[in-house]
């Protein structure tokens, strides 16, 4: 931008909106009608093929006042452009329960974007999970408002060092291949309480931008839906960014959309540009709604503007050693160990001469959905390859597909240990794409049969069977889990996922990664997924949440992990006894390394209420928090309870409720109840 003003005192206020009213003086309708949508491209083609491959999408920058384009690129596991660094999928990050790791990953995913040529991001994916079926539940940090918000705000706080951030998709989309006409209906306390807490935690730590979700939110699309829009977003929360559509279909219309609130239609204009010009002639959209979409679109230029020459940007740093040995750290921390039975694992180098790896993923580049999360890394590490790097010369490890179980068995049976590699794909789950046949929603959550046979067989003639599985989401396994000694969750682990796979299972790491997400037994435990229905209805319960409230027993509970090492909980005091309702306390719990073995575990801290006037969950989370802990250490840790963490929502009277009643807190490994310490305190007063 032409203007000799710093960043501090533009993003100060006065100086900034003062700044912004000068430039909106100097534009033409044209201009700012041009600003509200992006631009045609002779490249639109390679962009449609290769998403985001070669270039980002653009909208129009205005040079005869200095006013640059936005320039969009995407990825919630990477930046779409060729040769950037590939991370685990969100799922697996959210897997780590660290939202200082996720900034270093935002920050990380920033700089490339910004050294590619792009100055806007679309990675921060951060709906709520509601049924593990879910296609692009590998793009969201898990089923928990409370636990997605965090790990949210460390991504996009992270990122926006470099470029600006955008958060998706605002609101309920949680359903893939009806994604572009489902009505989801909810009452307003459910949005509230369920599908926004952690849009606001970001809206209120900064972002910059929002975009609209293709769904219907009780009627109303959710491009064109001033409810959310403009009486929640903007006038509510304070909200001073834009608001951008999802691409290509999330808006339908010119007059309704813009008059909701709608700032940015992308990628190109459809329904907005000359016809939206057009609305404004004919009195059908203010020109100061048009003002005011430009005004936020300004505002945000200029919060960002003395990244736009900034030198440093280099090529270089891209997947380069830095941010590769990061896409390492994460994936280590972000496989969960769900069993080890007979201390299975880790596997003691000194002990074994042969190791057996089957399974037809493990000598497959597996990096999740190939939607518009797409990244293009310029290698990956295969788990057959990371064990086979870390066995080295000492270990033979030999490897079958698993296509012929009796070749596989043989392979097994004369093996020290063997390593089973199964679950989903691309094709199986993720973004849905009719046309090319690929991704959408996974109904059936067992795996595939000749990988259940597959571990049943290997299973069977070799007593140290760990089974190693790859999805985005909730695999149930009756069928198989008691004949297995390990069993390994390690999502789509990004591009060094091999090698961080054989850190854990040779013990150069602990495991620490705890679930961010419920496993049901089988899909009968859970409510009717329809992912063809025009309408559905949601309410508060589903996940843990769901299971507490029908006394149900998942697999394995939502924040469950194990650990090389064991821990024990005791002490949880809290420092009051009763707090008004503007009020907080401090909730502090001692946790000791009770094993042989350094390593870190996830404190989690839920609430439940007694005597409450209307239907509260059993429990809720409300913190967490990583200990580092070596053998025989204890250590303290600390929570703040503030009281309006434990209001509800009114929607009769359109406000946030704190009730004077008992309340407990909740502190443990996971959200099973039997693992959890538990106190009480009151709410009275003021």
């Amino acid at each position: 931008m032409k203007n000799d003003v710093s960043v501090k005192d533009l993003w100060s206020g006065e100086e900034r909106e003062r700044l912004v009213a000068d430039l909106l003086s100097k534009m033409t309708l044209d201009e700012k009608v041009a600003q509200m949508s992006g631009k045609l491209q002779v490249s639109l083609l390679l962009h449609i093929f290769g998403y985001g491959k070669y270039a980002p999408f653009e909208t129009p920058a205005i040079k005869r006042i200095g006013i640059p384009g936005i320039r969009f690129i995407d990825g919630p596991r990477g930046v779409n452009f060729k040769g950037s660094t590939a991370f685990p999928v969100s799922m697996a990050r959210g897997a780590t329960w660290d939202p200082q790791l996720e900034y270093k990953v935002g920050e990380a995913m920033g700089y490339e974007a910004r050294a590619g040529g792009a100055n806007f991001s679309g990675a921060v994916c951060m709906n709520v999970l509601r049924h593990p079926s879910w296609g692009r539940s590998q793009e969201t940090f898990g089923e928990d408002p409370c636990h997605i918000g965090r790990m949210a705000v460390g991504m996009a706080t992270g990122m926006q060092n470099h470029v600006m951030a955008c958060l998706k998709h605002y609101a309920a989309n949680s359903i893939e291949e009806s994604r572009l006409f489902v009505d989801v209906l909810m009452e307003e306390r459910c949005l509230r309480e369920i599908y926004l807490p952690h849009f606001k935690m970001c809206v209120d730590a900064g972002a910059a931008s929002v975009m609209s979700a293709y769904n219907k939110l009780n009627g109303k699309r959710c491009g064109h839906n001033r409810h959310l829009l403009t009486e929640i977003l903007k006038e509510e929360w304070g909200f001073e960014g834009f608001v951008i559509s999802d691409f290509f279909y999330g808006i339908r219309g010119t007059v309704e959309p813009v008059n909701a609130g709608l700032d940015i239609e992308m990628p190109i204009p459809i329904y907005l540009g000359k016809k939206l010009k057009q609305a404004v002639i004919d009195g059908k959209v203010p020109e100061r709604a048009i003002d005011e979409a430009v005004t936020r679109i300004i505002r945000q230029k200029l919060r960002f503007s003395h990244l736009e020459k900034k030198a440093g940007y280099s090529r270089q740093r891209v997947a380069g050693p830095a941010h590769t040995a990061l896409a390492r750290k994460v994936a280590q921390k972000g496989i969960v160990l769900l069993k080890n039975d007979n201390s299975a694992l880790p596997l003691n180098y000194e002990e074994l001469k042969k190791i057996a790896v089957v399974g037809r993923l493990a000598e497959r580049v597996n990096l999740g959905d190939r939607g518009s999360s797409s990244v293009r890394p310029p290698y990956a590490v295969t788990p057959l390859r990371g064990i086979r790097e870390r066995a080295g010369r000492s270990i033979s490890v030999v490897f079958d597909q698993g296509r012929n179980l009796s070749r596989a068995s043989k392979v097994a049976r004369e093996a020290d240990a063997v390593i089973v590699v199964a679950g989903f794909t691309w094709r199986d789950e993720g973004e849905y794409i009719k046309e090319f046949k690929i991704g959408g929603d996974r109904i059936d959550l067992n795996l595939f049969l000749g990988d259940t046979e597959l571990i049943e067989a290997v299973a069977s003639v070799n007593d140290r069977c760990i089974v190693v599985l790859e999805s985005g989401t909730a695999i149930t396994m009756e069928t198989w889990k008691d004949r297995v000694s390990a069993i390994l969750m390690i999502w789509y682990p990004g591009m060094e996922g091999g090698r961080a796979l054989a850190d854990i299972i040779f013990g150069d790491v602990n495991p620490s990664g705890k679930l961010p997400i419920t496993f049901p037994k089988s899909a009968d435990q859970l409510f009717r997924f329809d992912n063809r229905a025009k309408t559905v209805i949601y309410d508060r319960y589903h996940g843990y949440r769901y299971f507490d409230k029908n006394g149900l027993e998942p697999l394995f509970p939502f924040g469950f992990g194990l650990s090389y090492t064991t821990y024990r909980y005791d002490n949880l005091r809290l420092s009051s006894e009763t707090i008004g309702r503007d009020g907080k306390l401090e909730a502090e719990v001692n946790v000791t390394n009770t094993g042989e073995m350094s390593g870190e575990e996830i404190v989690q801290l839920y609430f439940g209420c007694k005597g409450s006037r209307v239907d509260r969950a059993v429990k809720e989370l409300k913190g967490f928090g990583r200990v580092s802990l070596k053998p025989g250490e204890t250590r303290s840790v600390a929570f703040e309870v503030v009281a309006s963490d434990l209001a509800y929502y009114d929607q009769g009277n359109d406000t946030w409720v704190v009730e004077e009643i008992e309340y407990t807190i909740y502190v443990g490994p996971s959200s099973r109840q039997e693992d959890l310490l538990s106190a009480s305190f009151r709410v009275a007063g003021t």
